[in-house]
Order: C-alpha cells, then sequence, then structure tokens
C-alpha cells in the first residue's frame, strides 16, 4: 500500500500518526525549522538540532524533542525510518524523508537549491513521493542571479548613504535577515543589527555560520550605517532613523507592486524559497512517482507537472480525492 498523505488543519500521515509542520498542536509532528508558524506546542517535536536551539530562543517552552542531526537515521515509528536532509531555507532547515513498507517519502518544507550564504546547503534524495511548497509555483517568478541582486542592494546602500540619509534593509529575524548580513561581506559598509536580529544572528554564530563585522543598532550614531531591520519594527523604533531609504528584501519584489505595497523605497528579489525553474529541477532531481504540491501557487504547478505527465495534484483542491489523497 502507498503512502497515505491527508489533509486535516496540516498535513498527516496516518500510517504513522505523525505530523509534518502541523499549524497548531499535535500529538507528533516534524517542524522543519524556526519560523513562528511552523513552531507550535507539539507534545513531541522531530526536528534538527539546530532548529531545537533556534524554537528555544525564540519560544522558550518545556518541550518533548527527537532532535537529530543532518544524515541520521532515525527509527520514528516500529519499521518506519527517518533521516533529516537540509533544506536550504534557514539556519537548521530540514526536509523529511521517510523510509518504509509503503516506500520513500520526502516532505520539503520551504527549501531552495541556490547556495545560501545563511543556511546549509540543499539535499536532493531520490523518493517515491514527494511533497513540495510550491510558493513561486508560477513562470513569471524567476529570480536573477544573486550576485545581480545583491549588487543592486549593495548600490542603494552606497548612493543612499552618500545622499547622508541611513539605509534601512528589510528581513526577517531570522534567516533572511542573515541572508542580507552575508551578503555584504566584502562590501565594507558598516552595519547594524535590530536588538532581535542580532540576538539570532549571534546564535547562528554559536551553530557555526560566519558573517562580517557588525554592530548593535544605537540611534546615536546610526547615521553612516546600513541597518538591517525586521518588517514588523514598530513606528516609533523606526523614527529613530532619520533621514533613511529603506528596501524590502523578497522574492515578491519580482512583482512591481510590492515596494508600493510595502510601503519602501525599493525591493529586492532576494529570496530563501526556491524560484519556479528551481521547483522544477528539484522535481526532476527527485524523480517520484507521485507529487503532493501545497502552500503558494499549488495548484497551478500540479497543473504544470501534469501537463508534463507526472502524477501530480494539489491537496486541499477538489482533485485530491480522485487520488486517494485524503480529506
Amino acid at each position: 500500500m502507498p503512502w497515505d498523505v491527508q489533509l486535516r488543519q496540516g498535513l498527516y500521515l496516518p500510517q504513522i500518526n505523525w505530523w509534518l509542520d502541523a499549524p497548531r498542536p499535535a500529538s507528533c509532528s516534524f517542524v522543519s525549522h524556526a519560523h513562528f508558524d511552523h513552531m507550535a506546542k507539539h507534545r513531541l517535536t522531530l526536528c534538527t538540532d539546530a532548529t531545537a536551539r533556534l524554537m528555544h530562543a525564540r519560544q522558550p517552552a518545556r518541550r518533548e524533542l527527537v532532535a537529530l542531526p543532518f544524515g541520521r537515521t532515525h527509527e520514528l515509528e516500529p519499521g518506519c525510518h527517518v533521516t533529516l536532509l537540509p533544506a536550504g531555507h534557514i539556519v537548521g532547515s530540514a526536509q523529511f524523508l521517510a523510509e518504509s513498507e509503503h516506500g520513500r517519502l520526502l516532505y520539503s518544507g520551504d527549501f531552495k537549491l541556490r547556495p545560501g550564504r545563511a543556511a546549509e546547503p540543499c539535499a536532493v534524495p531520490r523518493a517515491d513521493v514527494l511533497i513540495m511548497e510550491t510558493t513561486f509555483g508560477l513562470p513569471k517568478y524567476q529570480l536573477p542571479p544573486s550576485e545581480e541582486v545583491i549588487a543592486d542592494m549593495v548600490r542603494f546602500c552606497r548612493e543612499t548613504l552618500a545622499a547622508g540619509a541611513i539605509p534601512v534593509l528589510f528581513g526577517y529575524s531570522l534567516g533572511k535577515a542573515q541572508e542580507i548580513l552575508a551578503a555584504l561581506t566584502g562590501a565594507e559598509l558598516p552595519v547594524m543589527l535590530h536588538p532581535e536580529i542580532l540576538r539570532l544572528t549571534q546564535l547562528c554564530e554559536k551553530l557555526g555560520f560566519t558573517f562580517p563585522a557588525y554592530r548593535e543598532f544605537d540611534h546615536l550614531v546610526a547615521p553612516g550605517h546600513v541597518v538591517i531591520a525586521p518588517p514588523q519594527c514598530s513606528k516609533a523604533w523606526l523614527g529613530r532613523l532619520a533621514p533613511r531609504r529603506t528596501a524590502m528584501m523578497t522574492g515578491w519584489a519580482l512583482d512591481s507592486s510590492t515596494k508600493y505595497q510595502m510601503g519602501c523605497d525599493a525591493a529586492f528579489p532576494l529570496s530563501d524559497h526556491a524560484d519556479y525553474p528551481e521547483l522544477l529541477e528539484f522535481v526532476e532531481r527527485v524523480q517520484p512517482k507521485r507529487v503532493i504540491t501545497v502552500h503558494g501557487f499549488a495548484a497551478e504547478f500540479a497543473a504544470t507537472l501534469r501537463a508534463r505527465g507526472l502524477d501530480a495534484w494539489a491537496i486541499g483542491k477538489e482533485n485530491q480525492l480522485e487520488f486517494g489523497l485524503g480529506s
């Protein structure tokens, strides 16, 4: 009998009674990475060692954990062995590879194939069933080379400083902020970090990552510095930076309206998710017999794969019942 994948307010594997990134507290759930929308307080959590440390730093709580290093195979349930593999999304982010009598199942979680400066390189194993996120699952979402994006970002910073203003680069406190900081290596720009970004960056350093020089934010001496801040920082905090020019670092910058929607002076397409060509490449390399798409443009990407002759379906859509994906 093949793997049964169900959608019950989250992805569920009934044959082993485990959830995948369950959005609400569950009995047993794999947590792919330490972003808040993946960190529900489950009775038992499976994650990487790094994700366990980051979760504790971001949301201290008593948790029963199975924390594994990358590549170590663990008997999760009788007859089912699991290996966590790097996903390339943020520090510690993992894919879930399960092997049992039902075959090999791979859940990608959030991932990217492009080499990152603040994440472990993505692994691409073979699997019979692939459950993959498809955030950028439309052909128009093709990211330019990272070197070009970083060059544009550095140019924005230098031009802003030359004009006597403070460049503020927005990125999520964990993952994107460290990628931005690492991207400034060699640019010889003085950098200040928002306090929450500072705290998590120091933890990432303890986990083995290196970054260019930075200092804690101090509004009294902020002029002349590049400031990296989370998008949700308060208006009062941001108000201490004047004059300033702001830039959002996001894959959605491929949409020309993004900088206006975000209320920023600029937006640069630096993403920690796979773009459309990477999604296609990932499927080609995994060589699955069946693909289940989730998140973003899941239905559209599944249709693209079907047009290429693959058995692919977006879970949570009407077509799921036709192919035994559960409900």
